[in-house]
């Protein structure tokens, strides 16, 4: 069951992150379909890291997360696509939309607040 929640959630995320880069890399580097290779670059790596998440099922949202497990400079990429394809979401998938804005208001699941813990002792 846990495996099936873990997946779900995975497939979600992705699909979510797919999304905004998709928009992104329409907007800024193609017209066309699909994505250029350093959007794929980045759509792969960004799908490697929410697949191998330390806090599954109950991972915090990115940027609420007290690990970050995304090299700096991908993590500034994925930063700039997400303040621009976020607003423009809402249009493609505002489910997505609802899913990420309940994520973000949600508490800290006991393995996250466990390691806020951890790190504000130290």
């Amino acid at each position: 069951m846990e495996n099936s929640v873990n997946l779900k959630f995975v497939q979600q995320e992705q699909t979510t992150i797919t999304s905004m880069i998709r928009i992104y890399c329409r907007s800024k580097h193609r017209k066309g379909a699909g994505l250029c290779p350093q959007c794929q670059e980045l759509l792969d790596y960004a799908n490697e890291r929410v697949s191998r998440c330390m806090f599954l099922p109950e991972k915090p949202v990115c940027a609420n997360c007290p690990v970050h497990c995304y090299q700096a400079s991908y993590r500034e990429r994925v930063r700039e696509v997400m303040r621009f394809a976020g607003p423009r979401l809402i249009f493609r998938d505002p489910i997505a939309v609802i899913r990420h804005f309940r994520m973000t208001h949600r508490a800290d699941s006991e393995k996250v607040a466990r390691l806020r813990l951890k790190m504000a002792k130290k």
